[in-house]
């Protein structure tokens, strides 16, 4: 196994990929070895030169901050001795760079063909309540009509979150959209949209917003108006069941593909194996006429010129800049620093600076044309790669990937989590030590990359292939234990 990494030929930092102790010797990439003054800890970085006070520090080819001090070669490089050299909000310029990836033979998978040209990769009963308090209602609804499956019908899961009341503008819009995208999602064969029947969310108020809609595939139940909800609703999600449960897999087009691309719980691994795997897996898809959605928009920041550049026309360039700022502007309007992005997790993991964790984080929207640029909220249209606005948060951002037509969502991590979407969440470890410790958690290890017999391309095959297999109905680890997380948007404030 390689002990550590320069990833380009202009850093003047190593990446220790394993602990490595005092005197280590670390060939620096011009014939001068460099021995480390003090121990590195795995995926922290090491100076491969003399660094003096204000001067770049250089990784993946790009600055990611400034020394605060001088840097003798062979010293531990991290938040004592380096500060983000980012500003607030930036003028940007397009600057269009060559982006393309060459078209692949699409191929087919085994698929639930929706009447309105969408396709599923599950076929489950979901239970949306349009406001947090009738969630209760809604877990027990799910709970006892589990007895009800038959066919191809694989679960009855409720959605439950707190919002759909005491909202105002544009967040309460925020909560009815994602509620709506929800209810129109492919990977639901039928869905009871659950309501109180006084809140600000109500169904008169959402119908209009879904549109037509088959009333087999979708049901409305207003609590205060019947005797019983529980029971009522039980049994429209009998009816439900009845008309999902006939529904078979066929063969669809990988095109019909839509994945979400996440990260969370970084390490310095991140955007060294398992986040530019997930490009690789992208570029694969978006070549075969498929989708992938980016998305936690505060983590571009400082690697957000490689996507406006990678823009297919002015048009899209100008939305990436607004979606920037946009994001900014909500940090600085609540009094927030926008640099400050780093956990303690993944400072802990050798991430030391914002353009630290957004270089790597961005790696997972591989090489591909930006075609398309998405509002909170809004579903994909178009195919390839886009960019979603949404946060960092992982179980707001997973959920409004889902929102935005993602049957799938693709998530590495460098210390784990167990949580899920609305949708089979796939975990990818960055690094073998987390894949072989949680294995009730990870699907997919991506730290054999740095191991000696494995190569881009079987690795990328081999996370391919498994994503194909989920879209046929294997499950991910969090699905097998049951779990199923919905977190929308806050925004605004709570009457």
């Amino acid at each position: 196994m390689q002990q550590y990494i320069r990833i380009n030929e202009s850093d003047n930092v190593a990446v220790a990929l394993k602990p490595l102790g005092k005197d280590f010797e670390i060939q620096a990439g011009d014939g001068v070895p460099v021995k480390t003054l003090e121990d590195i800890p795995a995926g922290h970085k090491v100076a491969l030169k003399d660094i003096s006070e204000g001067e770049d520090i250089i990784k993946y080819g790009y600055r990611i901050g400034f020394a605060t001090k001088d840097i003798p070669a062979g010293s531990w490089i991290h938040t004592h001795n380096i500060r983000t050299g980012l500003g607030d909000l930036l003028e940007y310029k397009y600057e269009p760079v060559s982006s393309s990836v060459k078209k692949g033979i699409t191929g087919t998978f085994k698929g639930f063909l929706r009447d309105d040209g969408g396709v599923g990769v599950r076929n489950e009963i979901w239970i949306i309540p349009t406001v947090g308090c009738v969630n209760n209602v809604a877990s027990a609804i799910a709970t006892i009509s589990k007895k009800y499956l038959k066919g191809s019908v694989s679960d009855v899961i409720a959605f439950n979150h707190p919002y759909g009341c005491s909202q105002m503008g544009d967040d309460q819009e925020n909560t009815r959209a994602i509620l709506c995208d929800l209810i129109r999602h492919p990977n639901a064969g039928g869905v009871l949209v659950l309501s109180l029947g006084c809140e600000n969310s109500n169904l008169d108020v959402l119908k209009p917003m879904l549109g037509d809609v088959d009333e087999n595939r979708i049901k409305f139940l207003v609590c205060q108006e019947v005797e019983d909800e529980v029971e009522e609703g039980a049994g429209l999600v009998k009816k439900l069941i009845e008309y999902a449960g006939a529904d078979e897999r066929q063969d669809v087009p990988v095109s019909k593909l839509v994945i979400g691309l996440k990260c969370g719980g970084s390490d310095g691994l991140s955007g060294i194996t398992a986040n530019p795997l997930v490009g690789r897996f992208s570029d694969r898809l978006v070549s075969k006429g498929g989708t992938t959605i980016l998305t936690e928009v505060p983590e571009m920041f400082g690697a957000e010129t490689i996507l406006m550049n990678r823009c297919a026309d002015e048009k899209l360039f100008d939305k990436t800049v607004c979606l920037i700022n946009d994001f900014k502007n909500y940090y600085k309007s609540n009094g927030q620093t926008i640099y400050e992005n780093p956990s303690p997790g993944n400072k802990k993991g050798g991430i030391s600076t914002l353009e630290d964790k957004s270089l790597g984080c961005t790696q997972k929207s591989g090489s591909a044309p930006v075609s398309g640029v998405l509002k909170y909220g809004e579903r994909v249209s178009c195919p390839g790669l886009n960019l979603l606005s949404a946060p960092g948060n992982d179980l707001v951002a997973a959920t409004a990937l889902a929102a935005s037509g993602a049957q799938i969502v693709l998530f590495t991590t460098g210390r784990g989590t167990p949580f899920a979407s609305p949708v089979p969440t796939m975990k990818i470890a960055t690094n073998s030590v987390l894949a072989g410790h949680k294995k009730t958690w990870i699907d997919f290890n991506a730290g054999v990359l740095v191991e000696d017999g494995h190569t881009w391309e079987e690795v990328t095959d081999e996370l391919y292939d498994l994503v194909i297999e989920i879209a046929e109905g294997k499950q991910v680890k969090s699905e097998e234990a049951g779990f199923h997380d919905m977190a929308i948007f806050k925004t605004g404030v709570t009457l």
